[in-house]
């Protein structure tokens, strides 16, 4: 083989990996901006659940057919008793949705009793971190679980599959890391009281008399970098194919001599 086609398959070798880098930078690029306009419509549906009127809460029957897709955030008022059963918290650093909270606490989550007799869990609100003490915890929920009905507006989530590095939930002291709300209920026993429902509501109102746990309104504050990151990758693709066209110019005019 001579060293001049050695010189031309190096060339169409350099040619396909300067290509293949070029595609799949465009690619990725492209699906930026794809996801930005799946962000713009999500932000806008959600923005329209959270403005809507409060609605009552789906009946047991449709329960298998919600999805986070169409029902997350869905503003829904009911009447419910909170029941005389464990509670759980769950750890926060802060929140995305919630205005209002902006340090470290917890969220509580307690279990309610429908006037169907099936339960729902009612994340009801804030507690701030200084009263991480177990016993202050108890003493601001304590007056939630007086037996009465209450009236409750809220909005419509759903539970939280722990990641990989989320840490095991603290079973002695009833903390969570993570939304996992069918967890809770197998480890509390929430879910023998009665059939439970596949979600959970996030509080809005009523706020307890003392002020804590601190329900809220929430608010749609999803991150929206797709239009950085996509020209991250279309500046990246343009890098390549300019070091790639600098680098096939330079080969122009070399010669090889003929071996053997």
């Amino acid at each position: 083989m001579t060293t001049a086609a050695a010189h031309r398959r190096g060339i169409a070798g350099m040619s396909v990996i300067a290509l293949t880098m070029v595609a799949v930078l465009l690619s990725l690029g492209i699906w930026q901006l794809q996801r930005r306009d799946e962000k713009h419509r999500l932000i806008a549906a959600l923005n329209e659940r959270l403005a809507a009127s409060p609605v009552a809460l789906p009946a047991a029957r449709d329960w298998p057919t919600l999805d986070p897709a169409h029902d997350e955030f869905r503003r829904v008022r009911f009447t419910a008793t909170y029941l005389k059963l464990p509670d759980a918290m769950v750890y926060s650093s802060g929140s995305a949705v919630r205005d209002d909270v902006a340090g470290p606490g917890t969220w509580a989550f307690l279990p309610a009793r429908l006037p169907d007799g099936r339960t729902v869990v009612i994340n009801a609100g804030f507690v701030p971190n200084t009263m991480q003490d177990r016993g202050a915890e108890n003493r601001a929920i304590q007056p939630l679980l007086n037996g009465e009905a209450a009236t409750l507006t809220g909005y419509l989530r759903f539970p939280e599959q722990p990641g990989l590095f989320v840490p095991a939930p603290n079973l002695d002291t009833r903390l969570w890391f993570s939304r996992d709300v069918p967890a809770m209920a197998v480890a509390l026993g929430w879910d023998k009281a009665a059939d439970i429902a596949p979600f959970y509501i996030d509080l809005e109102t009523p706020l307890p008399a003392n002020g804590v746990p601190k329900p809220g309104p929430l608010g749609v504050h999803l991150r929206d970098n797709h239009m950085q990151y996509a020209i991250t990758w279309f500046g990246l693709a343009l890098a390549v194919a300019i070091a790639f066209g600098v680098w096939l110019f330079g080969q122009r005019g070399r010669s090889a001599p003929v071996l053997g």
